[in-house]
């Protein structure tokens, strides 16, 4: 008799949700016929979207009897580049969770990150979506040294400002674009797994994060898209970001009190144009968004007092 035999089911499902990864808990399936009934009843899961899957058996086949010439060969070639958000379907996810009918919590793992940055450079972002996005606090930085002595800031000329602006607008445009794809991509799943009450994506690389909580998947579901609207999000292969208001503070050079240096340090958050709020709400919304998170919590406390300069963009 098998230890898990003398299990009953309510525990195995709780242990099968502490295993969590997706991939794990489909091999578990061809382990009996009690483990096929009770995997799919899993609650929380995590997706570790990395590569497409081949859902091939003869495919499946093949990559058995080669995997050893392969991790030969692999030696001697480039790894491979990771795939962009962008390149994913929508029916990729919905696919491989289509076994899972009972998902409460779900984990999206991908990759890499989608913000393309020159050498040096940081972009750290966290979205709160529901049928659109609701909230967006983006930090990012241009290079980042230890130093030991005080930092002296003459300020900014207005070449210089003007320069700055442009690349910090540059970086919340490509943190929103990543933010949205990564919406894109799980609107299948929301709609199938009428269960969900937490969705959170994230990439390996801690680049940004996408969460949407159990009111913002509810709106999801309950709101029906604009004709013009859904359009648009079929041919970009993302979310349509609405008109927002961006509250943005920056410093040429920001000393932390761990001695860390970071150079055009920059505070953005973002909100709907409609429901834009005041400093006190900026406030808790930033802190809240990079809590635990040392260097950029810190820099965000920081930035928090600087000046702040207002900016409006349209939905696209």
């Amino acid at each position: 008799m098998d230890v898990f035999d003398g299990l009953p089911d309510p525990i195995i499902v709780d242990i099968l949700n502490k295993v969590g990864d997706v991939k794990t808990l489909l091999r578990c399936t061809s382990l009996s016929k009690r483990f096929n009934s009770l995997v799919p009843q899993s609650e929380s899961l995590i997706l570790r979207l990395d590569r497409p899957e081949s859902d091939s058996p003869v495919t499946s086949i093949f990559q058995s009897l080669f995997k050893s010439f392969h991790g030969l060969f692999s030696l001697f070639s480039k790894p491979a580049k990771p795939i962009p958000v962008t390149a994913l379907s929508p029916s990729l996810p919905s696919k491989i969770l289509s076994p899972f009918d009972k998902i409460r919590s779900l984990d999206v793992e991908l990759h890499g990150g989608d913000v393309k940055l020159e050498k040096g450079a940081a972009v750290k972002w966290k979205a709160d979506f529901g049928k659109t996005l609701k909230s967006c606090v983006v930090v990012a930085f241009r290079s980042a040294a230890t130093v030991s002595s005080p930092v002296a800031v003459d300020g900014e000329s207005d070449a210089e400002f003007v320069t700055g602006l442009k690349t910090r607008v540059v970086w919340t445009l490509s943190a929103l674009m990543a933010a949205s794809s990564r919406h894109y991509l799980m609107r299948e799943v929301v709609k199938e797994h009428e269960e969900m009450e937490s969705l959170i994506m994230r990439d390996v690389e801690g680049e940004g994060t996408v969460v949407m909580d159990a009111a913002g998947l509810k709106e999801f579901r309950n709101t029906e898209a604009r004709v013009e609207d859904e359009e648009r999000v079929v041919k970009n292969s993302r979310s349509v970001v609405p008109s927002v208001r961006m509250s943005m503070r920056h410093a040429p050079s920001l000393k932390l009190k761990s001695g860390i240096c970071l150079e055009s340090a920059t505070l953005v958050i973002v909100r709907p144009s409609g429901e834009y709020s005041d400093v006190g709400d900026d406030a808790e919304l930033a802190t809240e968004a990079f809590a635990g998170d040392c260097m950029y919590g810190e820099a965000v406390v920081a930035l928090l007092k600087c000046k702040k300069n207002a900016l409006e963009m349209n939905s696209f």
